[in-house]
């Protein structure tokens, strides 16, 4: 397909059992559609049969147009595959392949692009899944806007509708630590939310763990905040104060009272407390260094497998391709 009005990108992990509904409505959502509309699936390594149900579409449906990564590499790395593979000339339509993001949202996102908003974000007033998680994501989300030094919206993920020159941008944002809400706020340009209720999934488990959720907050904590770096120096100046105050305390008792305080206490509390305050330090600075160190590797965010469009398989340009020549971008 030459030249979409729009591409919705979609990026799977084990996604088998829900495939076939995700492109039964993708499908009625182009067939309905006045536009020229492309969908940009990305396998991100699945170990089920999504990477073969995904290369049958393709073959048949020239609406399609699939990227095999060579493993997994998580969801915001195969979300920024699928940004980079778009071929949309308006607009991208980035949505989860679970379904929990509907796809017939698309008019009414357009339209808010039409009326000149590059960027029109969700935003979920209510989501279907356990209390744990609403709470965590709830507390998450206000926690990073506290803090943050960008503008980042409530409640709102990676389900947007983006311009082509807010693609263009995030094409051209080479951190590794990737948090793509965060990076689609720092752009800037006019952006708008809509609220929307979040289905529960169609079907599986989340591919989220626990981990992974820690993983993708703590993107959004470290490399959008000055935050935990301005902790350090403010947990400095409180532990002093303290010792200050406990030296007071101890020179009262000495001069005034008479008093010799007993010193094995008063010795294990401060090691205790300067302890800690060290080990919170260096487990801070540990993470901007950690960053620093994979991002200073300068290696390609990830790895083509394959790739294929309109009915053939083909290289993607500018990225490593398992089955091509072609090379990372300089």
């Amino acid at each position: 397909m030459l030249n979409p009005q729009i591409s919705i990108v979609a990026p799977l992990y084990n996604e088998t059992e829900s495939f076939p509904r995700l492109v039964e409505r993708l499908n009625a959502v182009m067939d309905t559609s006045p536009r020229t509309i492309e969908v940009v699936l990305i396998d991100d390594g699945s170990r089920d049969n999504t990477a073969v149900l995904m290369q049958q579409l393709a073959l048949t449906d020239s609406r399609y147009h699939c990227v095999f990564l060579s493993r997994n590499y998580g969801h915001q790395i195969a979300l920024s595959a699928g940004i980079a593979a778009a071929c949309a000339t308006e607009a991208l339509f980035i949505i989860d392949g679970d379904l929990q993001d509907p796809p017939e949202l698309l008019n009414e996102f357009f339209e808010k692009y039409q009326e000149g908003y590059d960027v029109v974000y969700a935003v979920r007033k209510k989501r279907k899944e356990s209390w744990f998680k609403r709470m965590a994501y709830a507390s998450f989300y206000r926690l990073v806007r506290s803090i943050s030094y960008v503008d980042m919206p409530l409640d709102s993920g990676d389900f947007s509708l983006i311009s082509r020159r807010v693609a263009d941008v995030l094409n051209q944002m080479p951190e590794e630590s990737r948090f793509i809400r965060g990076m689609r706020s720092w752009i800037g340009f006019r952006q708008i939310g809509i609220e929307y209720e979040r289905d529960a999934r169609l079907a599986g488990e989340s591919k989220y763990s626990f981990s992974m959720l820690k993983g993708l907050a703590y993107n959004g904590i470290f490399n959008f905040s000055e935050f935990p770096v301005k902790i350090i120096t403010r947990l400095g100046m409180f532990t002093i104060g303290i010792a200050v105050i406990y030296l007071i305390q101890t020179l009262i008792k000495r001069f005034i009272y008479h008093d010799v305080p007993q010193g094995f206490t008063a010795l294990l509390f401060v090691i205790v407390l300067f302890s800690g305050v060290q080990l919170i330090a260096l487990g801070l600075i540990g993470e901007y260094v950690l960053r620093i160190f994979f991002q200073s590797k300068g290696r390609p965010l990830y790895v083509v497998r394959d790739v294929i469009r309109e009915k053939q398989r083909q290289p993607l340009p500018g990225l490593y391709s398992a089955n091509s020549s072609a090379t990372a971008p300089q």
